[in-house]
């Protein structure tokens, strides 16, 4: 898995345990082009070829347009990829472990460039925010 960056300007870190098991954790997460029927904040996602290290997706959110590598496709464990818009860079980092019964899911990323560096106590509050919420939207989906 590829390493959040420490230092970057804007980095967060979150975690919710999930009362489903980790296969329908993995499905609803993964499924990238199914994003909208339960992540309200994103629109548009496009997954080009298959699920693996390297393919690349893009997708809307907050009304930008953001190209990203998938850099890790571990099943049921790890997912995470890359992302570029407006000259930020993020690295963004899915990590499920099975236990009791649940699902806890943990979430990483960091953001750098000119405009982290220019906004980064908004920028910061924003990913807090935004995490929280793909979080518990996605506890949602896969308690159904």
């Amino acid at each position: 898995m590829k390493n959040t960056n420490h230092n970057a300007p804007v980095k967060c870190s979150k975690t919710i345990a999930i009362h489903a098991d980790s296969k329908r954790v993995w499905e609803v997460m993964t499924n990238i082009d199914n994003w909208p029927t339960w992540q309200t904040d994103i629109s548009n996602p496009k997954l080009n070829g298959a699920l693996k290290p390297n393919s690349t997706f893009v997708w809307k959110t907050g009304g930008a347009k953001i190209h990203s590598t998938l850099h890790t496709v571990e099943p049921f464990k790890y997912f995470g990829w890359t992302g570029k818009s407006f000259g930020m860079f993020a690295i963004h980092n899915w990590t499920i472990v099975e236990k009791n019964g649940q699902t806890i899911v943990s979430v990483d990323e960091s953001m750098e460039g000119f405009l982290a560096s220019l906004l980064k106590k908004p920028f910061n509050a924003n990913l807090e925010k935004g995490m929280q919420h793909w979080l518990d939207l996605l506890k949602t989906a896969c308690e159904k």
